[in-house]
């Protein structure tokens, strides 16, 4: 780093309703998969920093739970969650699908965003399922709720514009010290994501049947005898027919599951990986605090 320039560090958070590509963002922005994704609403359900670093900044990315309406305390843990992440940052990145009309949803986020003392960006995501035609008023119709202090369409997915909003944050950073080392792209514990990417194949691939009242939890992560990292995990579901369907005929479902975590685990931990899945049934877990807790939706971490 030369002596002459100083290193500039900030937060950004990252808010928008469900499903209109905060984790694919953040993914594209780092540069490998830490945020899980999925085209169910809700994926996220913890604030997911993220961390970009270049010779001169370093900035901490938020991903938010999409907000929406909360039905029972696991989404009103996510809505907190979600608003919480707009204390103590340096900008605020509003994230809206440019394939959909303004709606409810967008108009509860710019309202919270709204209040922000630091620069608000409008991101118009999904550029790539719209004619370049249509951008123009699809823009003017986000213009009418709030003065954006900057308006980027993006395409999270292909990367379009991405590196032209990195520019504009960089530019926008404080002066400050590297938070984290340049190497890291997150600031949660290990367990953490791999437990993330268990239940992201459990969306993607039970679709329908297994609504958002899947939990995962990792017991342990070690090196076993064959020099591979022994990962024990299980899954909580609230029903025995939810644990029927994770299990699958003669067990296909659950392997099917192992086999693509399985593949992301060992991206993560650049090693050979042994799942060990277990199903078990939890009832109305989203609903007990102390549930809620010991699967790792702790109020005081956020």
């Amino acid at each position: 780093m030369k002596e002459s320039k100083q290193f500039k560090s900030g937060f950004v958070a990252i808010i928008g309703r469900p499903n209109v590509g905060k984790s694919t963002l953040l993914n594209r922005i780092v540069g490998q998969k830490i945020a899980i994704m999925s085209d169910k609403a809700q994926t996220t359900r913890n604030k997911i920093q993220g961390v970009y670093t270049d010779n001169e900044t370093q900035i901490i990315f938020i991903d938010t739970p999409g907000i929406h309406k909360p039905k029972h305390a696991l989404g009103d843990f996510m809505l907190k969650t979600a608003f919480s992440a707009l204390k103590g940052v340096d900008a605020v990145l509003v994230v809206v699908n440019a394939s959909e009309k303004i709606g409810p949803g967008d108009r509860l986020v710019i309202e919270k965003a709204k209040h922000s003392t630091v620069p608000v960006y409008l991101l118009i995501n999904k550029i790539d399922l719209v004619h370049p035609d249509e951008l123009l008023a699809i823009i003017d119709s986000f213009k009418v709720e709030h003065d954006f202090d900057e308006i980027f369409p993006i395409s999270a997915k292909e990367g379009s514009n991405v590196p032209e909003l990195l520019n504009d944050l960089k530019s926008k950073m404080p002066e400050g010290p590297q938070y984290y080392p340049a190497d890291q792209v997150m600031d949660h514990p290990e367990y953490f994501v791999v437990a993330e990417f268990i239940r992201e194949k459990i969306l993607i691939l039970t679709r329908e049947e297994i609504p958002h009242s899947v939990a995962v939890q990792v017991q342990s992560m070690q090196r076993n005898e064959n020099d591979k990292i022994e990962v024990q995990a299980t899954i909580i579901v609230e029903r025995k027919s939810q644990k029927g369907m994770i299990i699958g005929a003669q067990g296909s479902m659950i392997k099917k599951i192992g086999q693509m975590a399985r593949r992301d685990i060992e991206l993560l931990l650049d090693d050979k990986v042994y799942l060990d899945l277990w199903v078990k049934v939890q009832k109305n877990w989203r609903d007990r605090q102390s549930d809620l807790m010991e699967y790792g939706y702790r109020p005081d971490n956020y």
